[in-house]
């Protein structure tokens, strides 16, 4: 059962590592062949039109548990932000790692039938491709702005017209450090067009670091807490301007805060 039924979760500190992540002193050696088997499997389902929506938050809550096998600490607060706000929304973050892409179905979907605004290759990959497919996502190239804009307030607006919440990063690609330069208000964009709240998503995911060669497989630092967090949701006024800055705003306090940890 997925535990995120309350405001806030944290991994147990009574939880212990698996035998094998304690044998090989690399955490990468035990959590990539955990979540690969997890993915697979599921791409499987997908393929075969079998991967409904509770499949999809229940496999994305074992790469949760996966991350808990070696040794990482989850936090998550703020779920009942989600709970209180009516209808859909759109989501908008921070984006880091490939974990939030991976997890956050697993605290979402069970509240909110929801999917992700992601780039085109994404859907094409081997293996996760299906999955997210399956998903029906709104696709973006990340080559033509003007492009991506269309597609994403008519794709979006659309999937939020029908009750499905959106979860966006306006980051042009995933980055260790935030710069609100780079944040865009596209979410914010689309929210005014269909009409719906925004919730923050304020995330700190580095303990699955970034490739050098493949962006997806880098680094596993299980030392390093994993922070999700989300605000208040927030009603869009005029052109929104006040609303974006709350969100850069909240994702940043929290940046702060759980750097001095």
């Amino acid at each position: 059962m997925i535990p995120f039924n309350s405001d806030s979760y944290i991994t147990d500190p009574k939880r212990s590592r698996s035998i094998l992540s304690k044998i090989f002193l690399a955490p990468k050696f035990t959590f990539y062949p955990q979540a690969f088997c997890i993915v697979w499997r599921n791409s499987r389902k997908a393929l075969k039109d079998q991967y409904p929506a509770e499949v999809w938050a229940e496999s994305s809550f074992e790469i949760v548990e996966a991350l808990e096998n070696i040794g990482t600490v989850i936090e998550v607060t703020g779920m009942d932000n989600i709970r209180k706000c009516e209808g859909p929304a759109v989501f908008i973050g921070n984006h880091m790692s490939t974990l939030e892409t991976l997890v956050l179905p697993s605290m979402i979907q069970p509240i909110k039938p929801v999917t992700f605004v992601v780039k085109e290759s994404l859907v094409k990959m081997p293996v996760f491709g299906p999955i997210m497919r399956s998903r029906k996502p709104v696709l973006v190239g990340r080559t033509n702005p003007r492009e991506d804009l269309k597609a994403v307030l008519e794709g979006g607006t659309e999937k939020l017209n029908s009750g499905q919440s959106i979860v966006i990063f306006p980051q042009s690609t995933r980055a260790l450090v935030f710069n609100s330069e780079d944040f865009n208000s596209l979410g914010i964009k689309l929210a005014i067009k269909a009409g719906v709240p925004v919730i923050p998503i304020a995330l700190k995911t580095d303990a699955w670091g970034i490739g050098r060669l493949v962006k997806e497989f880098g680094p596993i630092d299980r030392r390093k807490k994993v922070h999700f967090a989300f605000g208040e949701p927030l009603t869009i006024q005029g052109r929104g301007s006040d609303e974006h800055q709350k969100v850069v705003n909240f994702i940043q306090e929290h940046l702060a805060k759980w750097g001095t940890e």
